[in-house]
């Protein structure tokens, strides 16, 4: 099954400390070793980006900075055997921040991505 991560925090005005960035580095080539990392990167603020939206029968584009508190700074893609496994390498990765950024906080949300397993065979 797979799982994208998006992770959201505020974007701080430093950068992560070197270990945060170190432990994060092992996680993802214990995860990757472990064939169940497909993907991860950190993303810039939303100034850098736009919302594509459908509302009210009308299409409209909003260029970023977007109004909400904490933005969506990284993502990763994991190929895993269930929500929990990927609720334990999410896990994982949070704790580093809890651990070694003091004051940091965020959220990850875990969304399952559809694949042909989750639909019926044609008739």
């Amino acid at each position: 099954m797979r799982y994208v991560v998006l992770l959201k925090g505020n974007q701080p005005a430093t950068p992560p400390p070197a270990g945060l960035m170190e432990g994060i580095f092992a996680l993802g080539e214990e995860a990757t070793r472990a064939g169940v990392m497909l993907d991860n990167a950190g993303l810039a603020p939303s100034a850098a980006g736009a919302r594509v939206q459908v509302a009210d029968g009308r299409l409209s584009v909003t260029d970023g900075p977007f109004a909400e508190s904490k933005e969506m700074i990284s993502y990763a893609v994991y190929e895993v055997a269930s929500k929990e496994d990927a609720v334990e390498w999410t896990s994982r990765f949070m704790k580093l921040h809890q651990d070694l950024w003091q004051g940091w906080e965020g959220e990850a949300e875990i969304l399952k991505a559809l694949g042909p397993e989750d639909f019926a065979p044609p008739a």
